[in-house]
């Protein structure tokens, strides 16, 4: 397997949202949502919805959800970025072609041993009412938690719990493996500075696109894998993609 390193074999956390676009990107982020829970359940990973807020038509603003399973954090590492879908928009008329974007955003799952310090005068705490798919008390009850870490500007939200103590306690666990991935970036960056500039050249974040209109591919920017059978890589057919940018990280570390 060309995955290395602890920190590749622990779980994941993953997060998209939806970018410009309008209702055809919030369409889009929960297309991908739906993409990575099947290939999640293709690998018998196991997965848990954290968050979900629903658009106003259709799709989600944004999701995030737990991955369990070996080396879940180091496969979907493969993901972070911004995706670029092309089609024709389901949402108007016309059926005119549209650009959408989202971006996924994935950090390990950090284990209990790791110490991370938050102050308590570094957050916001605000509840509010669950809404979305799987919430446990939709309408009934402020049970849903965001929290806000003041010196980063970091949000995090929970709502799939049964209690607000219960949702506050997986809020905090997110909040705390995004400060440690914050944390792992800047020493990365500092010890591997080509591989950084390699990841900055391609469009900025964007890492993939997906066009169904007025052609069919799916093309990988940084690796130049490509595939055609669009509808098969949209159930979850990843594993190409996946493997590409492993290859082709494992080359730039040398």
């Amino acid at each position: 397997m060309l995955l290395g390193g602890e920190n590749d074999a622990r779980n994941a956390i993953i997060a998209i949202n939806a970018g410009a676009g309008g209702t055809d990107a919030q369409d889009w982020a929960e297309m991908l949502l739906r993409m990575y829970l099947r290939w999640a359940e293709r690998r018998g990973f196991r997965t848990e919805m954290i968050d979900y807020q629903p658009g106003e038509e259709a799709g989600i603003k944004s999701a995030t959800f737990r991955v369990e399973g070996d080396y879940a954090y180091g496969l979907f590492s493969s993901e972070v970025g911004v995706h670029r879908l092309v089609r024709q928009s389901p949402f108007n008329s016309g059926q005119s072609r549209e650009t959408s974007f989202a971006s996924v955003f994935v950090t390990p799952e950090i284990d209990e041993e790791v110490q991370i310090e938050i102050l308590d005068k570094d957050l916001r705490v605000d509840t509010y009412r669950s809404t979305g798919a799987g919430g446990q008390h939709i309408n009934t009850t402020d049970s849903a938690v965001r929290i806000t870490h003041i010196p980063t500007g970091i949000v995090v939200t929970c709502q799939n719990q049964r209690s607000q103590h219960q949702n506050r306690d997986v809020a905090m666990k997110v909040l705390k493996s995004r400060l440690y991935e914050i944390e792992m970036a800047k020493k990365r960056a500092e010890s591997d500075k080509l591989a950084e500039s390699k990841r900055d050249i391609s469009f900025g974040s964007q890492i993939r696109n997906y066009v169904l209109h007025p052609y069919r591919l799916v093309k990988d920017v940084r690796t130049k894998h490509e595939r055609t059978d669009v509808d098969a890589v949209l159930d979850g057919d990843l594993d190409s993609f996946i493997r590409e940018y492993l290859i082709e990280k494992s080359r730039s570390l040398g």
